[in-house]
């Protein structure tokens, strides 16, 4: 049985610069034939892993390093502290090279001698995943045993945190533990096209003279505003059987809904201040497929008409839902909920009951804890 949760954000974001390409300006993408600002998919999940802190405990999350020996041995010597730090470094450093991971002292620490070493690139592990790697190290070191690639790489797939059963983990030359995501954050884009500014800014030398006039430093921050449209979607069944546990998956599901809502990525906020929460929440459980709705905004939205550019927004995406369902009608009707945070939205409760955020993550909840548990 097909089930998927869609989440559907119209969010307002004032001047601001929170995901930078490698010139320093806002990302943007050309889409209906102008320019729009974006966000990128990793800069917004990042944000949601990090606000997944505040909302699960540590065992319930994954840690992705370079710094996996690191990691091991200090789990291995937790566990056991009759293992000497260089013996466990040694279990930790034979057990991923034996896993596949190519290991190395960092560019610029060859020289010094108790350097760890780090894969050359980022591992994405549950800690429970850590730990029981730490525990198979310390067996076959008291057995005796060799250690076990393919032991090893079972023990990898098992217990996956909340995050990398969301997520996915890929591990170009260890294919026997990369994990599907689950789930799907798509680009952010603005409704409507956008120009990007620069902001001239000067700072004054508290501590110079009269000697040097004008100011100690000049220079420029490029910005945008926009009113973004976000999309996010979760592949139920799929985030079950990586984390074999329907209460988990609900859980999981629960989280992401938050995180996805509520976080940001913090480019620039210092400079800009520009965190804010959407005007709009649109969830729906769908029994088909996932279906972005970007295509709502393929013409550039503008106000007009005795209305502001974010009821357009809304009522243009409840158009182009309404639309889909008559050209394309699922099987099974989705249900939908909708948190509407202002008045310019509401054309959005055609589509679903206005709720709370807290109603609409219960209310989901109930939907899919029903879903996973009769499958």
């Amino acid at each position: 049985m097909n089930v998927y949760l869609d989440l559907h954000v119209l969010q307002s974001v004032p001047p601001s610069n929170v995901n930078r390409d490698d010139t320093g300006s806002p990302k943007t993408a050309v889409f209906g034939g102008t320019r729009r600002a974006r966000v990128s998919s990793q800069a917004w999940k990042r944000a949601m892993r990090l606000d997944f802190q505040r909302r699960l405990d540590s065992s319930d999350l994954g840690v992705r390093t370079k710094r996996l020996p690191r990691l091991l041995t200090d789990a291995i010597t937790d566990q056991d502290p009759s293992i000497g730090e260089e013996t466990a470094m040694a279990l930790a450093t034979e057990l991923l090279t034996r896993l596949g991971f190519s290991l190395k002292v960092p560019r610029g620490r060859e020289t010094e001698p108790d350097a760890d070493k780090e894969s050359e690139y980022l591992v994405f592990l549950s800690r429970r995943q850590i730990d029981n790697l730490a525990d198979y190290a310390i067996r076959t070191h008291h057995s005796g045993e060799k250690i076990s690639k393919k032991d090893a790489a079972a023990i990898a797939m098992l217990d996956h945190s909340i995050d990398v059963a969301l997520f996915g983990r890929m591990v170009a030359n260890l294919t026997d533990i990369n994990v599907d995501a689950a789930a799907q954050v798509a680009h952010a884009l603005s409704v409507h096209s956008v120009e990007t500014e620069f902001d001239y800014f000067t700072a004054v030398d508290d501590v110079d003279n009269d000697d040097h006039a004008g100011a100690g430093m000049i220079g420029t921050v490029e910005f945008n505003s926009s009113t973004l449209y976000r999309y996010g979607t979760v592949n139920v069944p799929a985030l079950e059987q990586t984390l074999g546990d329907a209460e988990a998956t609900v859980r999981a599901v629960e989280t992401f809904i938050e995180s996805f809502v509520r976080s940001m990525p913090t480019g620039k906020q210092n400079t800009f201040a520009n965190r804010t929460l959407p005007h709009a929440v649109m969830a729906t459980v769908r029994y088909d497929q996932p279906i972005n709705l970007a295509g709502a905004f393929e013409d550039a939205v503008t106000a007009g008409g005795g209305q502001s550019r974010l009821a357009r927004a809304a009522g243009t995406l409840v158009e182009h839902a309404n639309k889909l369902d008559e050209a394309f009608p699922p099987a099974t009707a989705p249900k939908s909920w909708v948190v509407c945070a202002h008045p310019d939205t509401e054309a959005l409760t055609e589509r679903g009951a206005a709720v709370s955020l807290e109603q609409l993550v219960a209310e989901v909840a109930d939907e899919l804890r029903s879903s996973v548990t009769s499958r």
